[in-house]
């Protein structure tokens, strides 16, 4: 696994500088399927905080579904231990901006880790739930399924398998995959409605073209958002390596 210090080399692709200070977690991210649907900006707004503003591209809004895997999660300062550091995680998403900065605002986060379930809750303030998840790789295929299991949290549910379908290519800025992939922060809010930012960093995304086959698709009913009846935008990656920061509050 690269080491954090060859990951922070290349910064001239990031359309604002990383922060400063010094990261917090290092990751890699695995076997990605972006599912992305255009969608009316007022069907999202009334779930975003108003600290933030929802980003478009060609007028819509735009609703991603995430799953992958991540492996060799670890803090700053302590080794990987492989039945905490490794595990699936599907997220549900949309796009925002602060000061400037465009970033990824999560609705939910579902992964097969009790721990850093709790973890990310408490730290970063975000919405994660624990699920029942399996992913495995088959004849180019990546099969892929989550089932929530969070007490009291609503339902959520995927079942699937992915594929990629063409060459890696980088994306081209003002284009709809940087739009979609090329963002170096997320949102969130804690109890009491702040918001706060968490930079990452890692080299630009090599996206490939994909297809899928979805059995099941029940990811978004949780936050009262019907998926359109369209063909999402796929996009696959193989692997990513990321550090993160820690979360700064920038607004209430």
């Amino acid at each position: 696994m690269p080491r954090p210090r060859d990951i922070l080399e290349k910064k001239d692709h990031r359309p604002y500088p990383a922060p400063e200070g010094s990261w917090a977690l290092s990751m890699r991210w695995h076997d990605l399927l972006f599912m992305h649907w255009p969608v009316p900006e007022d069907w999202l707004r009334p779930l975003v905080p108003p600290a933030l503003e929802l980003d478009t591209f060609d007028g819509s809004a735009w609703l991603g579904v995430v799953p992958f895997r991540m492996s060799g999660v670890r803090p700053r300062f302590m080794p990987r231990v492989p039945f905490l550091s490794d595990f699936p995680e599907i997220n549900v998403r949309t796009y925002v901006t602060h000061g400037a900065k465009p970033g990824v605002w999560f609705f939910s986060l579902d992964a097969h880790n009790r721990l850093a379930v709790r973890l990310a809750r408490a730290t970063f303030h975000l919405p994660y739930f624990d699920a029942r998840m399996s992913c495995r790789n088959e004849n180019g295929w990546t099969y892929y399924e989550s089932l929530r299991t969070h007490r009291r949290a609503p339902d959520a549910r995927f079942a699937g398998r992915y594929r990629p379908t063409g060459e890696v290519f980088d994306s081209r800025p003002g284009s709809l995959e940087s739009f979609l992939t090329e963002r170096y922060c997320l949102y969130s809010a804690d109890g009491a409605c702040n918001v706060h930012r968490g930079d990452v960093h890692h080299v630009m995304w090599p996206l490939q073209s994909a297809e899928a086959e979805i059995e099941k698709l029940e990811m978004t009913a949780q936050v009262g958002v019907k998926l359109p009846d369209a063909e999402p935008a796929l996009h696959f990656a193989r692997r990513l390596d990321v550090v993160a920061w820690p979360p700064k509050k920038v607004g209430a």
